[in-house]
């Protein structure tokens, strides 16, 4: 009437077998150390990375903004920039550049925008040229200030 009950030993290792077959066996311990080393290494990886980039793409201690030119004659261009600084009393120097139609430098000069008490100020300055300008364009600003731009009082 009733069945006798299998052998409850070879049963349960007949479904480990069955299940190894289908599923495959433990994975090593090794293999799981080398999963948390990979993503130990990709996080120091992307701290790395965010780092250099904060450091090429961040909020510089100059930053410039041009507001505009305007093309006086033939010879001559006049450009609007705001510039922001970390240290207002610092002086700093910026390169202004004229273009022509084709891009290329016809035109160049040096500004001194000396300290003040504003951390952003607006120049206004003129760029001789030696062809006819279409363009203006800041090239850059430096903290390091020439001799021959700097007044006797600094």
């Amino acid at each position: 009437m009733t069945e006798p009950a299998p052998d409850s030993a070879a049963t349960s290792a007949a479904a480990a077998a069955r299940h190894a077959d289908r599923y495959g066996t433990k994975p090593p311990a090794r293999r799981l150390w080398l999963m948390v080393l990979l993503g130990v290494g990709v996080v120091a990886a992307g701290f790395a990375a965010a780092y250099l980039g904060f450091q090429k793409y961040g909020p510089k201690p100059i930053e410039t903004e041009q507001l505009g030119y305007v093309v006086v004659d033939d010879a001559t261009l006049e450009v609007r920039m705001k510039v922001t600084r970390d240290d207002p009393q610092q002086a700093v120097v910026c390169f202004v550049r004229a273009m022509d139609r084709d891009g290329a430098e016809v035109g160049r000069r040096e500004v001194l925008v000396p300290g003040s008490d504003s951390t952003s100020v607006q120049v206004s300055t003129t760029v001789k040229s030696s062809a006819r300008p279409s363009a203006g364009d800041i090239y850059g600003c430096s903290d390091q200030v020439p001799g021959y731009l700097r007044t006797s009082a600094q």
